[in-house]
């Protein structure tokens, strides 16, 4: 029996894990990405102006992550957002479709009753490795 390799990925231009986790894991050819919020990775603390500038940070770290994994969005196939209030959806929509572009990856999106350090949404995703094709 083979054992499990399992490769840690992480990168100081998205924020460090805030508990006992990892910004990412890979395993074969499967990255699963931890949540990320609207956290500004210099400062450590969330960004200001709401839900929209939140979505966009925590896109741009979740692009960083997946960059230091050899990944961009395209490889993204799976993303779970999760929402402190779900009147929120249509905007963090407005901001996630400027990421994910086309052939966008399964998902989910859920009303949370409170999200880490009082964010507006964390969105967390699993990619695969290696060249995505067209659909």
């Amino acid at each position: 029996m083979s054992s499990l390799i399992k490769k840690v990925i992480s990168t100081a231009k998205a924020p460090g894990a805030i508990g006992p986790y990892s910004q990412a894991v890979l395993v074969d050819k499967t990255m699963y990405i931890s949540g990320q919020i609207g956290m500004d990775p210099s400062s450590g603390q969330l960004v200001s102006g709401g839900v929209v500038e939140e979505a966009k940070q925590a896109l741009i770290n979740m692009g960083e992550i997946l960059k230091a994994g050899g990944c961009d969005y395209t490889n993204v196939v799976k993303a779970t957002v999760l929402l402190a209030d779900i009147n929120d959806f249509n905007a963090v929509n407005e901001i996630y479709k400027q990421y994910f572009k086309s052939s966008f990856p399964a998902r989910a999106a859920y009303q949370v009753a409170a999200l880490p350090k009082g964010a507006r949404v964390e969105i967390e995703a699993i990619a695969v490795t290696g060249l995505p094709t067209k659909s």
